[in-house]
């Protein structure tokens, strides 16, 4: 069977092509479109189908990743949309929480809500949390609404009332009338977006939903469309945030769901070489064109965070916006190839503002005008304009140089070179100090990790990143510039259904526990029957706990529901027990202890794996020599040009040099020495100075 996987990033969409069959894997890149993000899709299958000599009619799985949802909160551009909710709560979006992520910071600085005051209205109703009485919802004045919100032109509605997460009676009631009305708007209800307690963050979710919800349907109806015009009638399948695979159906219906859908993939690609190169402790480096994403493996396994900040002001949790859903714990910084550097009080600042796609770095020719980090790693001789992106990019040099002498060497006072290499070197502290955050300020030791560093532009930094951080080994697989396409060839389909029902973890407590797996293993059971016929299953219960007074909790790994009760209760404080002392250093068994929120995990496996490494070419593994500059205030130095595809199993290649691949360029710095494993990825020893 042929599978081909496509992941949109903002500045290129990547692409792979498995051929089981015959044996075959081939990468491709091409410039993502982002104003129709799937003309780039199509563009690049049939060239990738062309290249390769395959009949569009013989793929037989699409697996797919991308921005769309990500894009449209981060820019704001999402559609337009009214929050219904109950009347006296207006403001509970905009007032959020009052904890501050910066305790003294005098001017903090808070993501804008995805809609604004005046989006938000209120309605007549009220359900309570254990009493019985409640207001319902009069039908005159939910039509009289419902059309006031239709007739200003609101594309998509998204209704959280009080208390729904325990009885959705008012929500349904609502979308209800919508639909006997025959309104065309879209439809979210928190009951079924996120059916969890804390109003602010089901408001947000339920928002973020409703916001993308018509975005991500037209773009995947387009896509669909597409691809069945040039003959692809497979199966497509969307990553989620969590690491799994949906339907479109599935995708569009809760798209919140897929706002980190590339870089989940991207560490699944991880997880997958980690496994290969017996290392399961991993800290992820994802460096594109418009961001960077940072992640962690432990002991094999990625963790699965039962919440997710976008948009996050600082690298700090509750600068976010949050959204309730399950999510592989990743940090993403504004810090591409694409980002935009300037010179700003005789310093050198990078980004947030990037160039993407479209104009693109200066060296691109597309119309680029002010300097990026790609135009910077081109000036120092880290990139070959000749052979960018297998030699289907010609790069503009001399118009990088102009553009970092005019923005940068001239305002500062100092050469090209310098500038040149203030700009890499600053871009790489940023993404240190975010790779602090995922490591050291969580509890792990960068030492006792190795680092997977990818994407297309994530390999010209990952080896200064490594020494910067004092971690010893760097992986660099097969395949790193297109990783996250790679990733969605080792992910499975998915669901997880997350609900809030506090539960104090005594005598009687597991009856109620059964009955609430057995309802969400039956809503995850028909997701999955309706994405595949097989019977393969796999099935996780995991809660969030607290010792009982506590406001928040911990995530949790819930025993055997077939255990006898006393035994069931004794391993759940044992669980609970032994991720508070990881977390806090210690755990009171005496305390009591209570679940609030459950989740049930159904994975289908499908079997798949990454595919094997291709066999080197014939020649020369060193094709020549460049000036590279590595050191301010040094000159430069002639260094070693490799081809990667050249490279045999445990040849030793020593830095400094470069690395070039069609899909990326590695570049090694003094001391660090790399091999090729057995499994075609590059294994590098690093050095103890740059």
């Amino acid at each position: 069977m042929i599978r081909l996987s496509f992941d949109i990033g903002g500045t290129f969409t990547d692409f792979v092509l498995e051929d089981q069959t015959r044996g075959v894997t081939r990468y491709w890149k091409t410039l993502s479109t982002p104003s129709a993000p799937e003309k780039a899709v199509v563009q690049g299958v049939k060239d990738l189908l062309a290249a390769e000599g395959v009949a569009a009619s013989s793929v037989g799985m699409l697996l797919h990743a991308t921005t769309v949802a990500t894009n449209a909160i981060l820019e704001r551009k999402g559609s337009r949309t009214a929050l219904i909710t109950t009347e006296g709560f207006r403001d509970v979006l905009l007032l959020g929480r009052q904890k501050r992520y910066s305790t003294y910071n005098m001017h903090l600085a808070k993501p804008e809500p995805l809609i604004r005051r005046r989006d938000i209205f209120e309605l007549p109703e009220r359900s309570f949390l254990r009493e019985k009485a409640h207001v319902a919802p009069v039908a005159a004045e939910v039509d009289a609404l419902l059309g006031d919100i239709v007739a200003r032109g609101y594309e998509a509605v998204a209704i959280c009332l009080l208390h729904s997460y325990v009885n959705p009676a008012h929500e349904r009631f609502v979308a209800e009338r919508a639909a006997v009305l025959g309104l065309e708007i879209d439809v979210s209800l928190s009951s079924e977006v996120s059916p969890r307690f804390r109003e602010y963050e089901r408001t947000s979710t339920v928002v973020a939903n409703a916001y993308v919800k018509p975005i991500v349907s037209r773009y995947v109806r387009r896509l669909d469309q597409a691809l069945k015009a040039e003959g692809i009638a497979a199966d497509l399948y969307i990553m989620q945030s969590n690491g799994g695979l949906v339907s479109p159906e599935l995708a569009t219906g809760l798209p919140v769901r897929i706002v980190e859908s590339g870089p989940a993939a991207g560490v699944l690609m991880c997880r997958a070489i980690g496994r290969e190169e017996a290392m399961p402790d991993l800290l992820t480096f994802d460096m594109g064109g418009t961001t960077a994403k940072l992640g962690a493996i432990d002991a094999g396994e990625p963790a699965i965070l039962p919440t997710f900040e976008v948009d996050q002001v600082q690298y700090t949790k509750g600068s976010g916006l949050p959204l309730n859903i399950s999510a592989i714990e990743m940090l993403e910084i504004g810090a591409g190839g694409g980002s935009i550097a300037m010179a700003e009080l005789g310093a050198i600042r990078i980004g947030p503002e990037s160039a993407g796609s479209e104009p693109g770095p200066v060296c691109y020719g597309r119309g680029g005008t002010r300097p990026t980090v790609t135009d910077a790693n081109l000036v120092l001789g880290y990139l070959n304009p000749g052979a960018f992106n297998g030699g289907n990019m010609q790069l503009d040099l001399a118009g990088a140089r102009r553009a970092v002498e005019i923005h940068l060497a001239q305002p500062l006072g100092i050469s090209i070179e310098e500038a040149a290499l203030g700009i890499h070197l600053m871009a790489t502290s940023n993404m240190e100090r975010a790779l602090r955050v995922m490591s050291v300020e969580r509890g792990r030791d960068p030492a006792k990790y190795a680092l997977v560093g990818f994407g297309g532009a994530g390999p010209v930094h990952a080896a200064r990143l490594a020494r910067n951080l004092h971690i010893p080994t760097l992986v660099l697989p097969r395949g790193a510039g297109v990783g996250s396409a790679v990733g969605l060839l080792a992910a499975d389909p998915k669901v997880d259904y997350t609900v809030t029902q506090v539960t104090a973890m005594e005598p009687g407590a597991l009856a109620a526990v059964r009955r609430l797996h057995a309802e969400l293993q039956g809503k995850a059971a028909s997701d999955l029957d309706r994405l595949s016929r097989s019977e393969a299953r796999e099935e996780r219960f995991t809660a969030t706990a607290r010792y009982a007074g506590q406001g928040y909790e911990i995530n949790v790994d819930v025993p055997d529901v077939a255990l006898p009760e006393g035994a069931f209760l004794q391993a759940f404080q044992e669980a609970f027990g032994e991720a508070y002392r990881k977390a806090y250093g210690y755990h009171d068994a005496a305390r009591a202890v209570e679940a609030v929120d459950w989740t049930f995990h159904g994975s289908m496996p499908l079997g798949a794996g990454l595919a094997s490494p291709s066999r080197p070419s014939e020649g020369e593994p060193r094709i020549g020599t460049r000036t590279a500059w590595f050191t301010p205030g040094a000159p430069g130095e002639e260094i070693a040009i490799y081809d990667r595809y050249r490279l045999k199993a445990g040849q030793p290649v020593t830095g400094p040099c470069v690395i070039e691949e069609a899909e990326t360029t590695i570049l090694l710095l003094h001391g660090d020495v790399a091999e090729l494993s057995a499994h075609g990825n590059l294994i590098v020893r690093i050095g103890a100075k740059a």
